[in-house]
């Protein structure tokens, strides 16, 4: 933190509390859990496909437009105005509101008799989630200093990972115990009552407060456009968003369909993926995501190169152990190689949510993510889980056996392009760090 952001933190009461290193891990903790519920009430559909297309009688392909397209349509657009909204009024307000409507969207997920209104409650999902992300990123860049950053964001990128585990842990017990509708509401009260808990802990602090660059010399208000024209001007910004959209399509790919090939065509039961299921993506997912924040912080002290090279390398390590997922006919063996996926899968996040809090003006940084999230769910969230449901459904009139075995490994080519931009963005943050006098690495 800069000395020219100490006196503010000093007298002003918002900074002060901003500036509290306890109070900061308070307010990591609250947003982390809300994370959790979102990401839950997000893969309760793929977790309980297959009770849900034996129930409403619909085929892999209805079931990846649910958990994809319809679902990214409204999450990814919904987030601009959203974020135009929270970067001018009260975050933590507009975070508890869109808490309170993803979860009752999810409950009435449970009381769905029909596809198109499963359709219609998971559009309504997409809408109040879209709030739940971007101003999270913005409050936690105003709650912990640059060189901090890495470590808070790896911390709460594990809602994920925690969130997927708990979903597969309590939403298949549920489902084995009674059904999979008692599952989407139980979850869906649990996030209402944190929608008010949002309200009552977390205090709004100062924008760019703890930055090294005090608030102050920036304007006091920045026009979606003005934002909009930032980013997609800024080459690093773009080629982020473009490398983790590639990412989220494997990964959202490969996660809304998990559950059911493991189920339909490795043996496993509801039962055995509540436990062995749920263990493999708790445990990979959230090491992954702290890992890779403690590891972003180290590295980009070095180069800022890291932001790219990282991400770059363990999608790299990764694609043996997703071919050896993918191709074992042993549910036991085919979680140990998914082990592997689930920790490197994921080293991208932390690494693009960091560098574009970092790469815009305090008051851009809520559109700025939002705008990330526009591009990387538009193509992960909304494609993968379209296009693996799609290809299932193709390739199911020959080999109606192993159709998604075969779509999975569909997903293998998007690896390398991932990669591809990921070591072209390495390249872009070179040559920025040689013309602002910077040492490449």
């Amino acid at each position: 933190m800069s000395t020219n952001a100490i006196p503010a933190a000093k007298t002003d009461p918002a900074a002060a509390t901003a500036a509290n290193p306890a109070r900061a891990r308070i307010v990591l903790y609250t947003l982390a859990a809300v994370y959790v519920l979102n990401f839950l009430d997000r893969s309760l559909l793929g977790i309980l496909a297959k009770p849900i297309e034996d129930t409403l009688h619909i085929s892999d392909g209805q079931l990846g437009l649910i958990a994809g397209l319809y679902f990214a349509f409204f999450y990814c657009f919904i987030a601009i105005p959203i974020g135009w909204l929270a970067d001018k009024t009260h975050r933590v307000n507009v975070l508890s509101v869109a808490c309170a409507i993803w979860s009752v969207a999810t409950a009435f997920c449970g009381l769905a008799t029909t596809y198109p209104q499963l359709v219609a409650s998971r559009m309504a999902v997409g809408v109040g989630e879209a709030g739940g992300v971007p101003p999270s990123y913005a409050l936690i860049t105003d709650y912990f200093p640059p060189g901090r950053r890495g470590a808070a964001f790896g911390i709460y990128n594990l809602g994920p990972p925690i969130g997927a585990a708990l979903g597969i842990a309590f939403g298949a017990s549920i489902a084995a115990a009674f059904n999979w509708r008692d599952a989407f509401i139980a979850i869906g009260a649990v996030g209402i009552l944190a929608s008010v808990a949002v309200r009552l802990i977390v205090r709004e602090p100062p924008r760019g407060g703890l930055d090294r660059t005090p608030a102050a010399a920036a304007p006091a208000q920045s026009s979606f456009w003005e934002t909009a024209r930032t980013f997609f001007s800024r080459p690093p910004l773009v080629l982020v968003a473009l490398g983790s959209g590639v990412t989220q399509l494997i990964t959202y790919g490969v996660g809304n369909f998990t559950t059911l090939f493991l189920m339909r065509e490795k043996g496993m039961t509801l039962d055995q993926v509540a436990v062995y299921y749920a263990l493999v993506v708790g445990i990979g997912m959230s090491a992954g995501m702290v890992v890779s924040g403690r590891m972003l912080d180290r590295l980009t002290r070095r180069s800022r190169a890291a932001y790219a090279t990282m991400p770059a390398v363990s999608l790299a390590l990764a694609i043996p152990f997703y071919l050896a997922f993918v191709w074992t006919p042993s549910w036991h063996l085919a979680l140990i190689f998914l082990v592997a996926p689930m920790f490197l899968n994921y080293f991208y996040l932390s690494s693009a949510i960091a560098l574009v809090q970092e790469e815009v003006r305090p008051e851009q940084r809520v559109m700025a993510g939002a705008l990330l999230l526009l591009i990387m769910n538009f193509i992960g969230l909304g494609l993968g889980p379209t296009y693996v449901g799609a290809a299932s459904d193709f390739f199911h009139a020959g080999h109606p056996q192993h159709s998604l075995q075969l779509a999975l490994y569909t997903l293998t080519p998007f690896y390398v392009v991932a990669i591809v931009i990921f070591l072209w963005l390495a390249r872009v943050l070179r040559r920025e760090s040689r013309s602002i006098g910077g040492v490449a690495r």
